[in-house]
């Protein structure tokens, strides 16, 4: 059961910008180039002060590597969990990347149609399930506490438009790298309290 009288305050980033080694589209990590680790230690900085515990992976390459660079700046450990990594690719496992594939589909999910599925992959309900249920498990193991997430673009816009309420003057964006959206989850459920991008 969640700490709701304590809640955790969960901050929800993108990985640095990433190189590829295919040129096709794949379920495989990528790696961080030179800029994505400055964007990672710029991410680590920007969150000097605000007493991170702990910080929360997706198992992509990109993800962890911005992970392990920013939580050796903030003197904090790192935990990977399969549910934050990206929508799975489905059927265009060989589609070349200069072709988006996605797209009518994710803007099914961004409008609230979730039974919408990447052909041979995932739908959006899926997408959205597991990331409420990692969430949960990490808010509910922090409670008081402030904890940094790093996944992906899309399995978190997802998440967001379709798991929080936005307070008062705060909307969300798209996400650039090493962004963050600060959340919590309160007695009526997850909220977007604030939004970080890079400088």
């Amino acid at each position: 059961m969640t700490m709701l009288h304590c809640p955790a305050t969960v901050l929800l980033a993108r990985h640095g910008e990433a190189a590829y080694e295919a040129t096709t589209w794949s379920d495989a990590g990528g790696s961080l180039t030179r800029v994505g680790r400055e964007q990672a230690r710029a991410l680590a900085d920007r969150l000097h002060g605000r007493r991170v515990a702990h910080v929360y992976s997706s198992t992509m390459a990109r993800a962890v590597q911005t992970a392990e660079i920013a939580a050796a700046r903030l003197d904090v450990d790192v935990t990977t969990r399969i549910g934050l990594q990206e929508f799975s690719v489905g059927s265009f496992l060989q589609i070349e990347r200069d072709i988006d594939p996605f797209a009518p589909t994710f803007a099914q999910w961004l409008d609230g149609d979730l039974t919408a599925r990447i052909d041979g992959g995932e739908s959006g309900d899926e997408v959205v399930a597991r990331a409420q249920a990692v969430l949960q498990d990490i808010a509910d193991a922090h409670p008081g506490e402030t904890v940094l997430v790093v996944a992906h673009g899309g399995v978190l816009t997802v998440a967001i438009r379709n798991l929080m309420t936005f307070e008062s003057g705060v909307k969300p964006k798209q996400f650039a790298n090493c962004a963050f959206a600060e959340t919590e989850l309160r007695g009526d459920g997850w909220r977007l309290t604030g939004w970080s991008d890079p400088d």
